[in-house]
């Protein structure tokens, strides 16, 4: 970010303060103690976590980062937001789908498959899932946020992730640095009544992601794991998914960040 000096007339001020800066990441600070006095903004959050999302506009009227999303993190987790930010530089850079977005680490059982019996986690995060990540905004809706958690209301962006190759991740700071623990997954397409019973389960309002790891017990994950957020992202195939994975361990490694990789 960079702070321009020297003074500016109220006009010029006007015309180009919201100009002055590079924005690489927002943070949406809603957390237990305004969700009394504000509507969760979950909704809006899916919406500027996709590529195909209602344009936002400057002042002048000109659109912000058109058809791209605009990254940002809540529960103040700035490491996922780190992790956001290596993410979109470096899936644009490959080809790679962009939308991103943390989920909570819930749960999970064994669930038969096409490729047999599996341990398959529920992550599911309280309403700001990208669209993408269900298929398309024809495969998402909103509900009103549980009163239980969002007295003020608010909306949440619900869809079930789509089958397909998936990168895990977690940015975190042990000994005094930041840790870096990424793997790869695959979204499992199940029985309707599987998923409604995991979505009923939980939270039925908010997305849900059913996921298997790989090369990752459910004991290995529970203890390695630091957080209760893992943050995912699609790739095209598993070949493309283990070429994102290297180049952002790779990238994450030249920036002085400890790099696990975790298979």
């Amino acid at each position: 970010m960079t702070l321009m000096r020297g003074k500016r007339n109220q006009e010029g001020w006007q015309r180009n303060h919201e100009n002055r800066f590079i924005l690489f990441l927002l943070l949406v600070g809603l957390k237990s103690r305004t969700t009394s006095l504000l509507p969760a903004s979950d909704l809006v959050e899916g919406m500027l976590n996709n590529s195909d999302r209602p344009p936002v506009t400057r002042a002048d009227g000109s659109v912000i980062r058109q058809g791209q999303p605009v990254i940002h993190f809540n529960e103040v987790d700035e490491c996922s937001g780190l992790d956001a930010l290596l993410i979109s530089r470096v899936h644009q850079a490959l080809g790679q789908p962009v939308e991103t977005t943390l989920h909570d680490i819930r749960w999970g059982g064994e669930v038969q498959t096409d490729k047999g019996e599996e341990f398959v986690w529920v992550f599911e995060i309280s309403g700001a899932a990208p669209p993408a990540h269900h298929g398309g905004w024809q495969n998402s809706e909103s509900y009103r946020q549980p009163a239980m958690y969002f007295p003020a209301g608010g909306g949440t962006l619900k869809g079930i992730a789509k089958p397909g190759h998936i990168i895990w991740s977690r940015i975190y700071v042990m000994d005094g640095e930041l840790n870096f623990d990424i793997g790869l997954g695959e979204v499992v397409e199940l029985s309707q009544d599987e998923i409604t019973r995991r979505s009923e389960g939980t939270t039925r309002e908010w997305p849900m992601m059913n996921a298997v790891l790989s090369g990752v017990s459910r004991d290995q994950m529970m203890a390695r794991h630091k957080s209760n957020h893992v943050q995912v992202v699609y790739a095209h195939s598993s070949d493309e998914a283990q070429q994102a994975l290297n180049t952002r361990a790779a990238l994450a490694q030249c920036l002085g960040i400890r790099t696990y990789i975790c298979m």
